[in-house]
């Protein structure tokens, strides 16, 4: 074989490998696992929540059928779902409500924040009734305090953070911050304001990991943060003893494409103990 064949051969496989791994970071998504420790809970008291977040109106399987499995069997206590059920440009809003109702047979316990994309769809408004009269609570700048398996904690959410729709004097209103509070936000840059700080934990997505990534170089480009953002995804903790968690989403974004980057949703444990 000549050089030059050599090279074309070499080319042709190495395309064939990038396609390939892009599809399936793209179509095949794994779900994670992470655990928060927290003297706010008794020893003995734990959350098991499952986080999912930036669908982007994907469909993984028949009626989402893969998803509502790995969420079946996950078995959380509740569901948080922080913003992108939808993208702008949606043709339909039924199979997400199609979804999230499903959802609803895995727990009652199902809590919605706004992300960027659902506000810009132009059915917003009745899809947020939707999700409603399915008993999905959408905390909108607003918090409520929470019940499972015995532990309390308070649960704050705010609207779209990106496009400026959020309020967190008001989403922290009234809250008692002897207990643990988690704060669900669709974008991550939350946590620059210090009003964000008063939550232990932080919940958001919106970067998609960064979408595209590269071996040592991490994340392309993130939405608010521009080229090499530094925070696309997972955990980050600051001097003011909250913790963020990014989750790198199931759907994709302008381009339907992710690379080095599967498709995930979360399972968020939080222990009580030192």
């Amino acid at each position: 074989m000549t050089k030059k064949r050599w090279m074309f051969f070499i080319l042709m496989t190495a395309a064939a490998a990038i396609a390939g791994k892009s599809c399936y970071d793209t179509n095949v998504f794994q779900t994670k696992y992470i655990t928060f420790r927290t003297r706010k809970l008794p020893a003995d008291k734990s959350i098991r929540l499952l986080q999912i977040s930036d669908i982007h109106n994907k469909q993984f399987g028949r009626h989402n059928k893969r998803l509502i499995n790995a969420a079946m069997e996950a078995e959380p206590d509740m569901i948080a779902v922080t913003g992108d059920l939808i993208d702008e440009d949606t043709p339909s809003i039924k199979p997400m409500l199609h979804l999230m109702e499903a959802l609803t047979g895995v727990t009652k316990n199902i809590y919605f924040v706004t992300g960027n994309h659902d506000w810009e769809h132009p059915e917003v408004k009745s899809f947020l009734r939707g999700l409603k009269e399915r008993g999905i609570t959408v905390l909108d700048n607003r918090n409520t305090k929470v019940e499972v398996n015995g532990a309390v904690f308070n649960l704050a959410g705010i609207e779209d953070h990106y496009t400026n729709r959020h309020n967190l004097t008001r989403a922290f209103q009234g809250i008692d911050e002897e207990y643990y509070t988690l704060l669900l936000s669709h974008a991550p840059l939350v946590f620059q304001n210090e009003k964000a700080a008063r939550a232990d934990l932080i919940l958001s997505g919106h970067t998609h990991g960064g979408q595209i990534r590269f071996p040592f170089i991490g994340g392309v480009v993130s939405p608010g943060e521009g080229l090499f953002p530094s925070y696309e995804q997972g955990t980050h903790f600051f001097a003011s003893g909250s913790w963020i968690y990014i989750d790198k989403g199931l759907g994709t974004s302008t381009i339907p494409v992710r690379f080095m980057n599967q498709s995930q949703m979360t399972v968020v444990t939080i222990e009580g103990g030192e």
